[in-house]
């Protein structure tokens, strides 16, 4: 059984569970963004957004599937040479959106182990919290789950500190106003 945080380090887990939640929520929110990027490029609608370039602001281009392309290339990947082309120009936000996601996980791992880490809990709570940035609508959950958890743990555990120190503390027993001879 880990040890229980100290006390000295629920300041660091307030701010280690903030900076958790907002990176839960951006990736969360970008993990949706490419999963709708996904779902046009590669599903017979086959198009990806472009800003600027001959299309206008925000439009979208074709996507060109490749002759070796199947049916099936999309639920079996690595099975043939299927090779998307897009006709596009101007700026690609469905590929910036891949990357952005793909670096800003890295973070989100980072906000995961550092709550983890500080919360001293099991290995397979990091994996849980880890899936959150690649299971579409987990980080969302696991945000909200988390913070309830952390914020009662860390209520529960500072009043029972207050108490304890309560009962210890030479304030609260009686002290003599006579004295006894």
């Amino acid at each position: 059984m880990p040890r229980p945080p100290k006390l000295a380090s629920f300041p660091a887990i307030r701010g280690a569970l903030k900076f958790y939640q907002i990176c839960s929520i951006i990736t969360g929110t970008m993990l949706l963004l490419l999963l709708a990027e996904m779902i046009l490029k590669y599903t017979p609608i086959h198009v990806e957004l472009f800003a600027g370039g001959s299309g206008g602001l925000l439009w979208f281009a074709p996507v060109i599937a490749g002759p070796d392309c199947q049916w099936w290339s999309l639920f079996a990947p690595m099975t043939n040479d299927c090779e998307m082309t897009s006709v596009g120009d101007g700026f690609n936000i469905s590929l910036f959106i891949l990357v952005a996601h793909g670096w800003f996980y890295v973070v989100y791992l980072f906000s995961c182990f550092r709550v983890w880490s500080l919360m001293r809990w099991p290995f397979g709570r990091f994996i849980m919290l880890a899936l959150g940035g690649i299971v579409p609508f987990l980080s969302f959950f696991m945000e909200a789950r988390v913070a309830r958890e952390v914020k009662t743990y860390l209520q529960r555990r500072e009043d029972e500190e207050l108490h304890t120190r309560a009962e210890h503390s030479s304030l609260t027993h009686a002290i003599p106003t006579e004295n006894k001879r």
